[in-house]
């Protein structure tokens, strides 16, 4: 009976041993399994929605201004122009030179400055013309061959496109004493012009035609003109026309209408020509007093600095003279001009 319980006991030790080896055994091999992620992304249960309400912002992509920070630039409405040329003329010849000829030496300048505001409707242009030349022949004195002053000033407001409304003064003269010389050399030169004698100050009101940049045309409806001879010894000198201006007296004034065409424009490469032409007609007198004066100067570059200019003037004025008067010239020098 003992030994029957004993082994009862011994079973039922054992089984139990084996039992909880088991639940060992399975517990590891649950800790060890691998997870197939594939049939868990396959059979996933998705979780419940959340039951906080979410907004989802709308996008919306439009233009801003944004703004820029302005450069440090200033518009001008001004423009400058620079024209300086001087020239020599020189030719030597020795004692002995069996061809003869007689040893000369020219110098001439110009010198041109021009400036213009431009700022819609109105418009202001200023330009300084200054020439001067003398040469000097052996056996002879120094003689001028150039001289003028001239100043413009011209103001005007734009009516339409290409038509102006403008008001201008001008300013003529010289710098220099001018000489009438006898050609065969025998009575001595006789003063003829000086600063002033004659001089010429003019004012004018009346309409602009300007259809391009390089080409203006002027109505001078209103214009009147001063003409001063200061050196009253002109007319004892030999200038009984004492240039319009009535004996004893240093000043005379016409009212005119006045017509002023410019053209001003490179007209081949490396080539310019600047053209005025001046129509003078005095209120009140005969047609024969029309004044006409025509100046130009054609330039070419030949390199950077040098350049062969040709001056031209063509002068009527009855009150001065009865004919045509003319001058020409033809040089090479240097030229500087800015910009």
């Amino acid at each position: 009976m003992l030994k029957t319980g004993s082994g009862l006991f011994f079973l039922l030790l054992l089984s139990f041993a084996f039992s909880v080896n088991a639940q060992i055994t399975d517990s590891v091999k649950k800790d060890t399994v691998k997870i197939d992620t594939n049939l868990l992304n396959k059979y996933r249960i998705l979780p419940k929605k959340n039951i906080i309400p979410v907004r989802t912002p709308t996008i919306q992509i439009q233009q801003e201004q944004v703004p820029v920070a302005m450069l440090d630039y200033k518009i001008s409405y001004w423009r400058r122009y620079v024209t300086f040329a001087l020239n020599v003329n020189q030719a030597a010849f020795s004692n002995n030179y069996a061809a003869g000829g007689v040893s000369t030496l020219a110098l001439g300048s110009n010198f041109i400055y021009r400036l213009e505001y431009n700022k819609a409707p109105f418009s202001y242009t200023t330009e300084l013309n200054l020439l001067y030349g003398k040469s000097k022949n052996k056996g002879q004195s120094a003689r001028k061959t150039n001289d003028r002053i001239f100043w413009d000033n011209k103001l005007a407001s734009q009516l339409s496109k290409h038509w102006f409304f403008f008001g201008s003064l001008s300013f003529e003269s010289q710098f220099d004493k001018g000489y009438l010389y006898d050609p065969n050399n025998v009575n001595p030169p006789v003063l003829v012009s000086n600063f002033m004698s004659p001089g010429y100050l003019t004012e004018s009101i009346g309409f602009e035609y300007k259809p391009t940049n390089y080409f203006d045309l002027r109505f001078g409806t209103g214009t009147a003109r001063q003409t001063f001879v200061l050196d009253k010894s002109l007319y004892a000198n030999g200038q009984p026309s004492n240039y319009g201006v009535d004996t004893g007296k240093t000043i005379r004034t016409d009212v005119a209408f006045q017509i002023v065409a410019i053209f001003d424009k490179d007209i081949a490469k490396n080539m310019h020509l600047n053209t005025r032409y001046d129509v003078f007609i005095p209120y009140g007198e005969s047609l024969s007093f029309v004044r006409h004066r025509i100046d130009a100067l054609l330039a070419a570059k030949v390199n950077r600095l040098i350049n062969v200019s040709l001056n031209a003037t063509v002068l009527f004025d009855k009150k001065v003279a009865t004919g045509v008067q003319a001058t020409e010239g033809l040089s090479l020098g240097i030229l500087y001009k800015f910009p």
